[in-house]
């Protein structure tokens, strides 16, 4: 019996996975997300430069004779050995011996300058803001030491020793790289999983469920339809990883870097497919049932919110507790079946214990089972009108017997 089950299933999901895969719709589904991408990439590489032409910070020079335009020929030097990443110089006024300037008043004068260098060569005098002095001190003392052609005598040397990391700052790291896991698991659910809610809306309309239904068990029918659009969904993601790996070998920017998980990498990307896989069956097997009460796309259009909603407060739930380590908001995250993907892939990248995941992976296996049985008989009850005849309707038609 079980053996026929799995069997139906398997034809199920081959007949509706050749069926999407080859359709002309499936590619604009995998270009779908490209543009959004492309378009971002270029909003960010023109913010980029726009913002890099913007912020082009200038300083004032008010010295005595000559000795602004040294500073200046100082800070092309200085740019030129630190790739260009020195503030722009501007002699405002040459000074003659004996006058006087209001650096202070020059600032608000609208000169054009973010701050104003006065005093000498030997003893400059940084006029400006307190973020822009923090930021350029330095800088204008090494382009006065430059100007001076020699450096002041006199500094103490500072011993440093330095450290690779530590126990709180390793801990801090693993913590973003499981937020960002859960990002990830996050955004592919909420992109793959709406599909399964307008799976049955099609094939009811065309009268092909009610032979499916009559041809083998419900139950069979829904388990092979959700790993049907679980293999389309792996197909989009391997699809959508060797685009960005394509990209990176040309020469863009890749992700940032992140601390290796506690996990290490690859057991963290296969246990990071084993909990998308969860996460999509649980969150698919709740929109099959929801999508096959819906008899029209403006049904499905309308409970597509509320599925997105349902999605977003798993996914805060899950977040909020990775904050909560060791409290019972953490441990409900955990048993909570549809919130249990999230944070057992948040422990992967804090801890190194295997066994968890495996009593979690077979937790949320059981749920699985149970929607698609729950899902299938509702759909039975609801739609096909089959089931078990209620006590009233049974008496009814023995009165009308006898």
């Amino acid at each position: 019996m079980l053996s026929h089950r799995l069997h139906a299933a398997w034809v199920v999901a081959r007949r509706d996975f050749v069926a999407v895969i080859f359709s002309k719709a499936f590619i604009f589904f995998l270009l779908g997300p490209l543009f959004p991408v492309i378009v971002g990439m270029m909003a960010g590489s023109i913010g980029a430069t726009v913002q890099r032409d913007l912020d082009r910070p200038v300083i004032g020079v008010a010295m005595p004779a000559h000795e602004g335009d040294l500073m200046v020929v100082a800070r092309d030097a200085v740019a030129r050995q630190l790739d260009g990443r020195v503030p722009e110089l501007v002699v405002l006024k040459r000074l003659r011996d004996g006058e006087a300037f209001d650096a202070r008043v020059a600032l608000g004068s609208g000169q054009g300058v973010a701050a104003i260098i006065t005093g000498t060569r030997a003893a400059p005098v940084l006029t400006g803001t307190p973020e822009r002095i923090d930021q350029w001190q330095g800088i204008v003392g090494l382009i006065a030491a430059r100007a001076v052609e020699k450096a002041p005598q006199g500094y103490p040397i500072v011993q440093v020793a330095e450290v690779k990391t530590s126990v709180a700052k390793q801990r801090n790291e693993q913590v973003l790289t499981a937020q960002a896991g859960q990002v990830l698991l996050f955004l592919l659910t909420m992109l793959l999983a709406g599909m399964v809610l307008s799976n049955l809306v099609e094939e009811k309309a065309n009268k092909i469920i009610e032979v499916l239904a009559a041809s083998i068990p419900m139950d069979a029918l829904f388990l092979g339809k959700l790993f049907a659009m679980l293999a389309v969904s792996m197909v989009g993601i391997a699809v959508w990883g060797s685009g960005y790996g394509l990209l990176v070998l040309v020469g863009q920017k890749s992700a940032p870097l992140l601390a290796a998980p506690a996990v290490g990498w690859p057991m963290f990307l296969a246990l990071g497919f084993a909990y998308f896989a969860m996460a999509y069956l649980l969150l698919g097997s709740m929109f099959l049932a929801i999508g096959g009460l819906a008899t029209t796309v403006r049904e499905v259009q309308t409970l597509s919110m509320p599925a997105t909603m349902l999605q977003l407060i798993v996914f805060f739930f899950a977040s909020y507790a990775l904050a909560r380590p060791g409290t019972w908001i953490e441990t409900a995250s955990r048993v909570f079946p549809v919130s249990s993907p999230y944070a057992m892939l948040a422990s992967a990248a804090q801890s190194s214990a295997l066994a968890p995941h495996l009593v979690a992976l077979a937790w949320q296996a059981l749920w699985v089972g149970l929607m698609v049985r729950f899902g299938s008989q509702l759909f039975r009850r609801t739609v096909m009108k089959s089931g078990p005849a209620r006590p009233r309707k049974a008496k009814r038609r023995k009165a009308v017997a006898a």
